[in-house]
């Protein structure tokens, strides 16, 4: 035998019968597929689970009647949980940075610098001081919003 073109050799036709729903989905005459939705009724289910689905299928109403009753409690907890994750988040933040070298000493030096040129121009001579006073009473009236009487 030769595996050549030109050679005769004899093939064999295997023929397969398909249905023409071989998935058994429901084609609805026209010919196009169309989606069958499984039958889950809960009376074929049993009880735990039958009341699992009930308690589950009315859990956004119960939320949204608990969030309408207590809407000022569940936003001071949200506020608190929030303030929590954002302290939390800044001491993170505030340890990686103190993990750099040489960072957290500069910015000790910083701190030592700033604290020592404000003792010397506020706190050291009383005319300065008044004017650290002056400037503090005109921040808060203006935060505050409330005049100044004399």
């Amino acid at each position: 035998m030769s595996d050549t073109p030109e050679s005769t050799q004899s093939a064999e036709t295997v023929t397969i019968d398909i249905p023409a729903n071989p998935l058994g989905l429901n084609t609805a005459g026209s010919g196009s597929i169309s989606k069958v939705s499984p039958d889950l009724s809960t009376a074929s289910l049993p009880d735990g689970v039958r009341q699992v689905l009930d308690v589950v299928a009315e859990l956004p109403a119960y939320a949204t009647q608990i969030y309408t009753n207590n809407k000022s409690l569940v936003t001071s907890i949200g506020l608190i949980v929030g303030l929590i994750v954002g302290v939390k988040l800044t001491l993170a933040i505030l340890s990686a940075i103190n993990e750099i070298p040489l960072l957290a000493p500069t910015f000790e030096l910083v701190g030592i610098g700033y604290t020592s040129w404000f003792v010397y121009r506020y706190l050291l001579q009383a005319s300065t001081r008044k004017e650290l006073t002056d400037e503090i009473d005109s921040f808060k009236s203006e935060v505050l919003g409330k005049g100044k009487k004399a």
